[in-house]
């Protein structure tokens, strides 16, 4: 049997995606997780996407032509839902996951299952689980790695949802401070640390996470010329592909080495997870200019400000932190106290 090259069409929203069929089922694809593909077209500006979307159509293609066909989550049978959270949690530590994730999955794991009466799972359970973290931040943790968990666990057979019902709790922001001066403080960190230096300059131009999206990243994630970043879905936070562009500061500093070799060790192994955390604490206690509040993530906080007093779009500031959704910028915004109404915006008389 012949097989028919995928179809490209669009939503309401402007996201593409590729329909076609594989082993007699329909299917869409809106990226190419399912076939192994680091595309994913909707990451990129509108005008782009349909060109990224024909990419991932002759990848499909491709991908069905050989004989191969999409996998979809296998469901088994298991006796209660213990076993079936037991299977989610080993699927989840073979994933490509940072070992502290795994770690906090374990963690919620072993606590949920010290709180079951028998082999079944109630939201009862779940509740005396979380009831013992008091603050909201603690809480609302163990309740995400619970999710991820319970998800796994009804995606391969489980029927009860016992998450249903338990809602997040309400917890006050933490801000981190902004930098009035941001050359002041980075020549005080020049003078520190060249990695520390290097890491808060592309936290505040690139708006890039410090502690895994910068620590990780390899030469081989820069354009030619040095002028983007690209970070596949599985390497940041929002899971979706980043397109970074890199201001001419910061590619002044850059001296491209082997594609496959960390930008930092200049080696394929990465610094250690708590590099970056440790050398800002040893930074942290030397220097005269830091303020009460004021983090390494105030770089990216403060360089969101900057975009957005200087674009005034919460489109733009969305794409450039790379955030799920326009409604995670606009809490951000709130958290960052930028008045996003101007006088000539207030009623008139």
């Amino acid at each position: 049997m012949s097989v028919k090259y995928p179809k490209i069409k669009s939503d309401n929203k402007q996201r593409f995606y590729v329909v076609f069929y594989n082993n007699g089922k329909r299917y869409r694809l809106f990226n190419g997780s399912k076939i192994n593909s680091n595309l994913y077209p909707n990451s990129y500006p509108v005008a782009k996407r349909y060109e990224i979307a024909q990419l991932l159509a002759a990848e499909v293609f491709k991908f069905i032509s050989s004989g191969l066909c999409i996998q979809d989550p296998i469901r088994v049978i298991c006796k209660s839902d213990k076993q079936y959270l037991k299977l989610a949690l080993d699927n989840k530590i073979k994933g490509e996951y940072s070992d502290k994730y795994k770690s906090m999955l374990r963690f919620a794991y072993d606590g949920l299952v010290s709180y079951l009466i028998d082999e079944n799972i109630t939201s009862n359970n779940v509740k005396s689980y979380l009831n013992q973290y008091a603050l909201g931040v603690s809480y609302n943790t163990i309740k995400r790695h619970l999710n991820v968990l319970i998800n796994e666990a009804r995606n391969i057979g489980m029927n009860s949802n016992p998450m249903e019902s338990i809602k997040a709790k309400k917890t006050k922001a933490k801000l981190h401070k902004p930098y009035k001066d941001i050359n002041l403080i980075l020549n005080e960190i020049k003078l520190f640390s060249d990695n520390l230096y290097l890491c808060c300059l592309m936290t505040y131009g690139c708006l890039l996470r410090p502690h895994r999206e910068i620590r990780e990243l390899k030469w081989s994630d820069f354009s030619d010329d040095l002028g983007y970043i690209h970070l596949s879905g599985h390497r940041n936070k929002s899971g979706k592909n980043r397109i970074v562009p890199v201001p001419i500061y910061i590619r002044e500093l850059l001296v491209k080495g082997q594609p496959q070799h960390n930008i930092f060790t200049d080696t394929i192994r990465p610094l250690n997870e708590d590099y970056f955390k440790t050398l800002w604490g040893r930074f942290k206690r030397v220097s005269k200019l830091l303020e009460q509040d004021q983090t390494l993530y105030s770089f990216r906080h403060t360089g969101a400000i900057e975009i957005f007093k200087r674009t005034g779009s919460i489109t733009k500031l969305q794409k450039a932190m790379g955030h799920s959704s326009i409604n995670v910028s606009l809490t951000y915004l709130r958290g960052l106290e930028i008045a996003e109404l101007k006088e000539e915006d207030m009623p008139m008389i």
